[in-house]
């Protein structure tokens, strides 16, 4: 398989990094809309066709697989069907943006405390959806964050804009973050994202390099905090999947792909070119 196409320099490089010290680099992605096609159910998610067996190759050689969701650790591990996968024994799954961490060696969650703004807010939530007119907007409780849907209703981008700002208005009255994604708006724990988490395991793992796959607004910041630890000397690989059609992340990844199905196309690719190299 030829190698996906890089349209930044930095980007070369981290491939290039990658596949030259596997040892030292650590791959990670999201789930949804990353490795797991959009739904409009998301108790329906499953991983793509093929994703396993890439990141399972991939956990062979590097230092570290792992996903970083927005979902609860067990959630994502149960969706996406790691546990018990052939290869992915040292997989790790950063949910709730990092306040908790699954290990597939030991099957045990470890987290971090959550705010108590976050159950205040799970009860207002409804009253708030009620006042702005949009009481059917589906509520995703992942326990540490709320996250309010709105592609199932008639009309999703205009009621997403009608409820931003009561939204906001809630989320600042309990020191929350209100986080937009794609027809999505989260309430969530101020200082917990994708960056965070992925800074926090870059220090963990000693990692030299990094491959990260996202697709919405929420990997923004996983994009942003790569980008910056290339200045410490770093090497990263960003790849931006176009799932949820988050321009900024498109425009700020190294390679860009349709969907899950692409991210899997490269995840194989980065296989592969470590498997020719280590021959």
């Amino acid at each position: 398989m030829s190698t996906p196409v890089l349209v930044t320099e930095a980007g070369r490089q981290g491939w290039e990094a990658i596949v030259a010290d596997p040892a030292g680099a650590v791959i990670a992605s999201d789930f949804d809309g990353a490795l797991s096609p959009l739904v409009e159910d998301p108790a329906m998610s499953r991983a793509a066709d093929g994703a396993l067996d890439a990141l399972a190759r991939l956990a062979r050689s590097v230092s570290q697989v792992a996903i970083v969701t927005g979902r609860p650790a067990l959630v994502a591990t149960e969706l996406s069907g790691v546990t018990g996968h052939p290869g992915l024994g040292s997989l790790v799954v950063l949910g709730h943006y990092g306040l908790e961490r699954w290990e597939a060696a030991t099957g045990s969650v470890t987290s971090d405390p959550v705010p108590s703004g976050v159950g205040v807010a799970r009860e207002q939530l409804p009253a708030v959806l009620q006042a702005a007119g949009v009481p059917d907007a589906f509520v995703e409780d992942k326990e540490s964050s709320l996250a309010v849907h709105t592609r199932r209703l008639a009309d999703p981008s205009g009621a997403l804009e009608t409820l931003r700002a009561p939204l906001t208005e809630l989320a600042e009255s309990l020191e929350l973050r209100l986080e937009p994604g794609n027809l999505v708006l989260e309430l969530r724990p101020p200082g917990i994202d994708k960056g965070v988490a992925l800074r926090r395991l870059v220090e963990s793992t000693g990692a030299r390099s990094v491959l990260y796959a996202g697709d919405d607004l929420g990997d923004l910041a996983a994009f942003r905090a790569l980008d910056a630890l290339r200045a410490d000397g770093l090497y990263a690989v960003l790849v931006a999947a176009r799932s949820s059609g988050a321009t900024e992340l498109i425009e700020a990844g190294d390679i860009v792909v349709d969907d899950p199905a692409g991210v899997v196309t490269v995840l194989t690719a980065l296989a592969d070119a470590i498997a020719a190299r280590t021959r």
